[in-house]
């Protein structure tokens, strides 16, 4: 093709036109800037017309020329995020095995934190004070089925102390010493805990075999217990507090009754072991111990009214002197200006001689028996 038959030399004429207007178009906005960028406007706080047709042209034109330079800044972003897409991606995956992590803990410790206000919320009727403790260690075989907590004798701590966690009756201390103790489970085959049920109030004893779900024995009475019935501690021999919660009674696979225990809800980490010694405890030992006023006169018996109190006791005479055999007058307050008269001279008695001690015999030592 020659140079003469190109197509672009037909275009000369329209871009001159254009490049003209633009020309002419950028004049005409300068001028427009110059003329509104007064200082008087801004110290007069006006708006006059000038300025106004000033903002009203820049506006759309401002934005016409801002366009081309935002959509340059996304085609550049566009194809930066393209070419690397690998790093993102690398350093997307790391953050979410980081935000995992955290959400991981921060589970934990809303699991965590729940059980504490569960555990802080727990409360007995009449109260008992309690002692929080975590169980660090366990037990479990086919003979044995104890936990071991991290409190002991410092708290208060006592042997045959009921232990709870947050929904219900866990075992009992068996065992305790300084900073740590030893929490028989209901379920340990030596485990023997006196409960009831508390729709028909019929007495059981609630005896471990070893399983998940302990036994119901020595149950009285024409179907004293049925399915779902809430089993709660009766108090009996004062071992226990009454209407601490154990679990529901359920039928087991051999046609016995058994309990699922509620504290097999969640796990045993975190207890409250109940400072329970016996039902006196429960007593307001305040007013026990109040000793009550003397009942006014008008509530005295009619058998007492008219009597004179007894004169209260006479103090005891002094004893008489060995020597005359007569108590000792009372001494008399001695005169203000007395003058003492002498005593007319008497003869004076024979001189006696004392007679002489007479020394008393010993008594002879005892004879040795033989």
């Amino acid at each position: 093709m020659a140079f003469r038959e190109n197509p672009f030399g037909e275009l000369k004429v329209p871009l001159a036109w254009t490049a003209g207007v633009a020309l002419v178009v950028a004049v005409v906005v300068a001028v427009t800037l110059l003329l509104s960028d007064r200082r008087e406007t801004f110290q007069t706080e006006a708006y006059g017309a000038t300025r106004q047709l000033g903002d009203a042209v820049a506006a759309p034109v401002t934005q016409t020329l801002a366009a081309p330079t935002a959509w340059l800044g996304n085609g550049v972003d566009y194809v930066q995020g393209y070419f690397f897409a690998v790093s993102e991606n690398r350093r997307l995956k790391a953050e979410l095995v980081a935000a995992r992590e955290w959400r991981d803990a921060a589970l934990a410790l809303r699991d965590t934190n729940d059980r504490y206000k569960s555990l802080l919320g727990l409360k007995t009727d009449p109260p008992i004070p309690m002692a929080a403790a975590r169980t660090v260690s366990g037990s479990r075989g086919p003979f044995a089925n104890t936990r071991l907590a991290n409190a002991g004798v410092e708290k208060g701590i006592k042997v045959g102390n009921p232990v709870m966690s947050e929904i219900g009756l866990v075992g009992r201390v068996i065992g305790v010493t300084q900073g740590a103790s030893r929490i028989l489970l209901l379920t340990d085959i030596a485990s023997r805990t006196p409960v009831m049920v508390d729709r028909t109030n019929a007495r059981s004893i609630l005896t471990g075999d070893g399983g998940p779900n302990p036994k119901l024995e020595y149950l009285r009475g024409k179907d004293p217990v049925k399915e779902g019935d809430r089993i709660v501690t009766s108090g009996d021999g004062g071992v226990l507090p009454r209407g601490l919660p154990v679990g529901v009674a359920v039928k087991g696979l051999d046609g016995r009754w058994r309990v699922a225990l509620a504290s097999d809800a969640s796990p045993v980490d975190y207890v409250r072991i109940l400072l329970f010694q016996d039902f006196s405890q429960l007593a307001n030992a305040a007013e026990l111990n109040r000793i009550p006023p003397p009942p006014p006169p008008e509530a005295r018996p009619a058998a007492l009214v008219g009597v004179t109190p007894a004169p209260p006791p006479v103090a005891a005479r002094p004893a008489t002197t060995p020597t005359t055999g007569q108590a000792p007058a009372p001494k008399a307050p001695a005169p203000k200006a007395a003058t003492p008269r002498p005593a007319p001279p008497r003869p004076a008695p024979p001189a006696t001689p004392p007679p002489a001690a007479t020394p008393t015999p010993e008594p002879p030592p005892p004879e040795a028996p033989l």
